[in-house]
């Protein structure tokens, strides 16, 4: 379990329209922003994702096997936020499918968003 997830973006206005139809899917609506944040979470919810300026100024770079994983609660949710991000511009990471090498259930998607973080969305559950 986790309080809270960061990545990095300095056109904020880029990544908050990028992510808000990427996490719809999931139930995650804007919880916070200002000019330096955006913060997603479920509704009534502290936020879970979010998306900063950093702070020494610095260009964002996506750490090198470094990933985000975003739970889905069916497999036509990740479908949908695939569509979304790859829709919007983000770069395909793996195609949505089952991936019986991690559980016979594990249904994910992988991409890229704008800035280069690598995101996955991902059911366990049987459809």
């Amino acid at each position: 379990m986790y309080s809270h997830t960061t990545i990095g973006a300095n056109d904020l206005t880029r990544a908050r329209t990028f992510y808000d139809a990427v996490l719809a899917p999931l139930g995650l609506e804007v919880r916070f922003s200002d000019e330096n944040i955006v913060g997603w979470g479920l509704p009534g919810g502290r936020p879970q994702f979010l998306v900063v300026r950093p702070f020494d100024g610095r260009a964002p770079s996506p750490g090198n096997g470094s990933m985000i994983a975003l739970l889905a609660s069916k497999r036509s949710l990740v479908d949908a936020c695939h569509g979304a991000a790859l829709e919007l511009g983000g770069t395909d990471e793996g195609a949505p499918g089952l991936r019986p090498q991690y559980h016979d259930n594990y249904y994910g998607a992988y991409f890229r968003d704008l800035d280069g973080n690598k995101i996955c969305v991902v059911s366990h559950h049987r459809e």
